[in-house]
Formats: structure tokens, C-alpha cells, sequence
């Protein structure tokens, strides 16, 4: 398997770093070979070429199985030119890779219960679910819009549009990922208000047809934003479009209380994808062993269920050492709690791999 490791900026380094160890690890454990390469994003590819992605990352982006992004940004580029910031490189090369997918887990081990923000009898019943997001289309990309003046006053507009093509592959990533759990597919929309969400869910229900072996329901937005924080447990897959899966994705991710531990997924149909955490590039604990890597480390566990096709023992093996680490009582810094190891980043590596 051939891998595309971009660090970029921050604590990116050190993260991407114990994440390579992982992956040493799954070849000493299990036999697998991966081919590594490393290319520059973000601001260390401005400070080395100028902008924020080089044609060359681009190319070993596109040459190798998947791609591997510890995080981007920072200060330092905050006062450059924006269409040249750090994070075009970012949205760079999810377009020149064809990313229409965005899977966000959002799941809670128990030992971190106390982080959750939600009422103890409600975590009680678990956290554990995936939102697959629509991330190319909608009505952050859809056309006419704009700003314009119309009988003398200003009027802002945006076009909510989705091609028939664009909610069936988005359908298929949602049911395939829901195959991969407990079969359950939740398919989020505004069906009672929206043409293009009736559109959504008479194409949903078409793919259905492929999928007998998955629970399929509908849910309106506004009941899903409910449900997350009254019963997340309910949930295994929710698939949406753009906007309503960037608000639920967020919502689903903060209700676990710990974004250092939450990794992601950003999905084609050909091309390779795209395997980093939620969170930042943190550049005021950068160099000082204070990085939490395990969102980092789960990512490496996305990227070989998704991408490899038939490492899931592999990945499991990973969360299972994750987990066995923090029931452990070790923890970074930002998930810290009374009673337990506080460790840096390169220790709390040393014992996810002890446990592998």
C-alpha cells in the first residue's frame, strides 16, 4: 500500500510521527507492507515553495493509495495573501483528488465518559456513530449566487442544486460504510420543505434497493440536530448533504467533549482518500511533546478500513490498542483526568504500540 504522508504545520510532525510508528507496527504484527512517501502542505509548503500546494504533492497525492494529513495553518501565514493561505492547500487537494465524501465518526470510549457533555443516563447508552457528509455540492457550491442590489436594496443568494448522480454515489458511500458497522443507515434531509431534499430522498430510497441487508430510515435536519443530543445511540450511519452534514458533523463530534481523540475521512470514487484528525494544528503546544496523537493514530485505522479494503482486522487491532491505553489511565493534556498518567506524545505512542 502506498501512502502519502503530508505532516504540514503545528504539532503535525509529531503526530504523523507516532502515526508512522503505528503503521511500522501493523507490518511487524500482521505482515503488511506500506511504501511512504512525504510531501509538503499548508504552511511549510508556502515557507519551502510559495504556496500552499506544490504540483509535486499533488502528483504523489494522486500516484499513491491513499493520503495520510497530520493538520494545517497557524499564525505565522495568518497576515499573507488568502488565496494563498495554508488552507487552500487543504481544499486544494480534496479537489484535485475528486473528495466528494466526508466520513466523521463520532464515537466515545468509556473511559472518557466523563468529557461528554451530555447528561450521564444518556452516555450511558453509548456514543458510537459515523456522519457521511456530501462535500462537493449543495448550497456551498451551487450556482447562480451571489450579492446584488434588487429594488435598492441588497439581496444575498444561494442555490441549493444536486444532480441525480451526485446524491446516488453519496447514497452508495453511506450504505457501503453502514455494511461495514451495524447496518443501520439514518438519511438526513428537509424533504417536507426543500425540492432538492425530495429529490434526495426518492434517489436514497433507489439506491436502497442494492442494500437489502440495510435498515434504512429518513430524518428531517432539524428532528437529526435533536436526536443527537436527546439520543445518539439511536444512530449508527447518517448520510446528508453539504450543509446540514457540516452543522451535524460538528454536532455529533463536540457532544463527546474530547476533539483530540476524533479522526476523518475524505472520500472519491477513484481516487485515493484523504485521512486526518478533526482537530488543528495547535501551533502553541507545537514542539513540546504536549500533542494528543491518537485522533491522528484512528485515522491511520480509517484509511486501512476504507482504503485497503481488507485490513478491518488491522484497523481493529488499532482501536483496540487505543482503547486498552486510555483504560490504561493514560492522557494527553486535553483529555487530562484526576487519578491519571499524564503523558506527552511520544508516550502516549509507546503505549498504543505496547498494547498493539
Amino acid at each position: 500500500m502506498k501512502i502519502c504522508v503530508m505532516p504540514g504545520d503545528g504539532i503535525g510532525k509529531e503526530i504523523i510521527g507516532q502515526a508512522l510508528r503505528v503503521l511500522a507496527k501493523v507490518t511487524e504484527k500482521f505482515g503488511t507492507g506500506f511504501e511512504i512517501e512525504e510531501a509538503l502542505i499548508g504552511g511549510s509548503a508556502i515557507d519551502a515553495t510559495g504556496g500552499p500546494l506544490p504540483d509535486a504533492t499533488v502528483r504523489l497525492c494522486q500516484a499513491a493509495d491513499a493520503v495520510l494529513l497530520g493538520a494545517v495553518g497557524g499564525p505565522k501565514w495568518d497576515t499573507i495573501d488568502p488565496a494563498i493561505r495554508p488552507e487552500r492547500g487543504l481544499l486544494g487537494i480534496r479537489k484535485a483528488l475528486g473528495l466528494f465524501a466526508n466520513l466523521r465518526p463520532a464515537s466515545l470510549f468509556p473511559e472518557l465518559k466523563h468529557a461528554c457533555y451530555l447528561r450521564p443516563d444518556i452516555v450511558a447508552k453509548g456514543i458510537d456513530l459515523l456522519v457521511v457528509r456530501e462535500l462537493t455540492g449543495g448550497a456551498y457550491f451551487g450556482t447562480p449566487k451571489g450579492v446584488e442590489v434588487r429594488d435598492g436594496e441588497r439581496v444575498g443568494f444561494n442555490n441549493m442544486i444536486y444532480a441525480e448522480h451526485e446524491i446516488r454515489r453519496i447514497a452508495k458511500v453511506g450504505f457501503e460504510a453502514a455494511r461495514k458497522r451495524r447496518k443501520k443507515l439514518c438519511s438526513v434531509d428537509k424533504a417536507n420543505v426543500l425540492d432538492v431534499s425530495r429529490l434526495w430522498r426518492e434517489i436514497v430510497l433507489e439506491v436502497a434497493q442494492d442494500y437489502p441487508d440495510i435498515e434504512l430510515s429518513h430524518m428531517y435536519v432539524d428532528n437529526a440536530a435533536m436526536q443527537l443530543v436527546r439520543d445518539p445511540s439511536q444512530f449508527d450511519v447518517i448520510v446528508t448533504e453539504n450543509l446540514f452534514g457540516d452543522i451535524l458533523s460538528d454536532e455529533a463530534s463536540v457532544i463527546t467533549g474530547s476533539i483530540g481523540m476524533l479522526p476523518s475521512a475524505s472520500l472519491g470514487e477513484k481516487n485515493p482518500g484523504l485521512f486526518e484528525p478533526i482537530h488543528g494544528s495547535a501551533p502553541d503546544i507545537a514542539g513540546q511533546d504536549k500533542a494528543n496523537p491518537l485522533a491522528t493514530i484512528l485515522s491511520v485505522a480509517m484509511m486501512l478500513r476504507y482504503s485497503a479494503g481488507d485490513m478491518d482486522q488491522q484497523a481493529a487491532a488499532i482501536e483496540a490498542a487505543v482503547q486498552k491505553t486510555l483504560s490504561q489511565g493514560y492522557r494527553t493534556g486535553d483529555i487530562r483526568e484526576e487519578g491519571c498518567k499524564l503523558v506527552g506524545c511520544v508516550a502516549m505512542g509507546d503505549a498504543v504500540l505496547a498494547n498493539m
